[in-house]
């Protein structure tokens, strides 16, 4: 990540710290809603992942969430649900490259670690790889590939490949796998898929950066906020200020791919 992303991790990293948010929703909140439907499944190299479903109908369209670094799949524990009231099934997985939100573990991380696998932001790949290959086989249907911070980084490398991913969401990506995965401003040079992306509003400028070699179509959106905004999905938590104009953002791109 650059300097900008980790000085905003620090600020807000503090919420997870006194146990004021679990993904979104107030702790006391989190703990009286529904309980997900827990899965597991194996990654590309038998490590299982864990994963909390959020389904509202077998013929709803389905979005695959991915956390930030240092996080797992409660950063979307808030998220998803209000997801589900636009009518979308969401599958929020534990990456192995990640950590504990409160008292909440990422247990795909735990077992990496116990069976001594390398728990890198590229390592994490194939974890997304393997929920995209679970969640297209439980709904035999193309899904939308949702990415905080590196994730959305690779979300936007794997959806402009992967025929499996219909749509890519994108929050606060940046080049950081240049060197290993190829230049991400090449890729999205020739990315046609729908895809909205954004960032904190200090982040806009590396944005930019990625898209200098892009057209946007009618389906791709560049979401641009007024307030300072924050860096990846956590713009959308409960009680963060700004948070409705991403909302309604993102509810405006979401409701053309319906």
């Amino acid at each position: 990540m650059n300097k900008i992303s980790i000085v905003l991790f620090a600020v807000f990293s503090m919420a997870f710290v006194t146990g004021t948010f679990a993904g979104g929703l107030p702790v006391s909140a989190a703990k009286k809603a529904k309980r997900p439907e827990k899965v597991e499944f194996p990654s590309r190299d038998g490590l299982l992942i864990s994963a909390n479903v959020y389904e509202i109908s077998d013929g709803a369209p389905v979005i695959l969430l991915c956390h930030q670094a240092r996080f797992n799949k409660f950063e979307y524990a808030g998220i998803a649900r209000e997801l589900n009231k636009l009518g979308f099934n969401c599958i929020a997985i534990d990456q192995r490259s990640g950590g504990p939100i409160s008292n909440q573990p990422n247990e795909t991380n735990l077992r990496a670690r116990k069976a001594g696998k390398p728990t890198s932001y590229l390592d994490a790949e194939q974890d997304i790889l393997a929920a995209i290959d679970y969640v297209s086989d439980r709904y035999e249907k193309p899904l939308i590939l949702w990415g905080s911070s590196y994730s959305s980084t690779l979300a936007l490398y794997i959806a402009a490949s992967n025929d499996k991913v219909s749509a890519a969401v994108s929050f606060s990506p940046g080049n950081y796998f240049a060197d290993k995965k190829g230049s991400l401003i090449d890729i999205l040079s020739t990315f046609k898929k729908p895809m909205f992306i954004t960032s904190s509003k200090e982040e806009i400028k590396y944005i930019d950066e990625l898209l200098r070699k892009m057209t946007l179509n009618d389906k791709q959106v560049h979401f641009k906020p007024e307030g300072k905004g924050y860096h990846g999905s956590r713009s959308l938590w409960q009680g963060m200020v700004g948070g409705e104009e991403y909302w309604n953002a993102i509810r405006s791109f979401l409701e053309k791919l319906r």
